[in-house]
């Protein structure tokens, strides 16, 4: 096993200098490969073959890990063999012919317009109100990630040509158009708070704020609006979702989104599907 191990460290290596994977992605993809290697030390085995990865797929699901829990997994060797096959490491990968369980993501929760609407009235009467909103109004304007709205800098935003440029995962950068609630939200932002730094949501010292920061604005608010869990997922979903539903294709819906792959953007599909289906029982004289 030592050198798997060895493999391993290469494989992460190569994660972060020529894949530029998220040290989320990365710490999970590092902890998954490590689990099997460990359960291959447990079973005496000294070159991973199909029945070992099946062995540890039946060891996951006896520990009661989810199905998403065990796709990741299976991903993550796949990930590592199929890099030791292209660098000549191996001559087979031992996931070759295993399958992978189904998994269909939940259905996302999203807001309704009018939902939407009190959501972003609710920030008043504080110091901050103002800033809230303008995330909020974000947010909901591109569909953008937790992750890109904190990282996005005053250079970032361009009012007159009303769009933004978001820096996605693996530092992909992608143009996203602002309409002019969430232009005139941002000017109004800029001139009353005036935030210090580079950030265009800095925390006090001018340094880029926080996700949980984000995350907590967005519960907050949401709480109020009382509908649940709201998050900035709520947000994202909840914009793609009004997209589809105003008549948006797909493919753009992807493009958007910053979505490598659309099998990732079609889990709306089935959000307007629902949609579609209370609105036709609803309004239906047959319905």
């Amino acid at each position: 096993m030592e050198r798997l191990y060895h493999y391993l460290d290469s494989f992460i290596r190569h994660l972060v200098s020529e894949r530029g994977s998220s040290a989320h992605t990365i710490e999970a993809y590092n902890r998954d490969i490590l689990s099997f290697i460990k359960y291959c030390e447990e079973v005496a085995c000294t070159e991973p073959e199909r029945r070992h990865v099946e062995g540890f797929i039946a060891y996951l699901r006896e520990k009661g890990k989810s199905t998403r829990s065990i796709v990741r997994s299976i991903s993550a060797l796949r990930g590592l063999f199929n890099y030791l096959l292209l660098d000549g490491k191996i001559s087979a990968s031992p996931l070759e012919d295993v399958d992978t369980p189904r998994f269909r993501p939940p259905i996302p929760r999203v807001l309704t317009e009018d939902e939407m609407g009190e959501l972003l009235s609710l920030p008043e009467g504080e110091r901050m109100a103002v800033r809230d909103r303008t995330i909020i109004e974000l947010m909901y304007a591109t569909g953008l990630r937790v992750s890109e709205v904190v990282g996005l800098k005053k250079g970032d935003v361009n009012l007159d040509g009303g769009f933004v440029i978001a820096m996605g995962k693996r530092s992909k950068e992608r143009v996203v158009p602002l309409g002019s609630y969430s232009r005139d939200a941002i000017k109004a932002y800029l001139a009353s708070e005036k935030p210090p730094g580079q950030y265009l949501f800095p925390n006090r010292k001018g340094d880029m704020i926080t996700r949980q920061a984000i995350w907590k604005i967005i519960r907050k608010y949401g709480l109020q609006l009382r509908k649940g869990h709201v998050s900035p997922h709520t947000i994202r979903h909840t914009f793609a979702t009004h997209l589809l539903e105003g008549g948006a294709d797909l493919r753009s819906v992807q493009v958007l989104l910053g979505h490598e792959d659309i099998s990732t953007t079609q889990i709306y599909t089935h959000v307007d599907s629902k949609r579609l289906k209370e609105l036709h029982k609803k309004h239906h004289p047959r319905g």
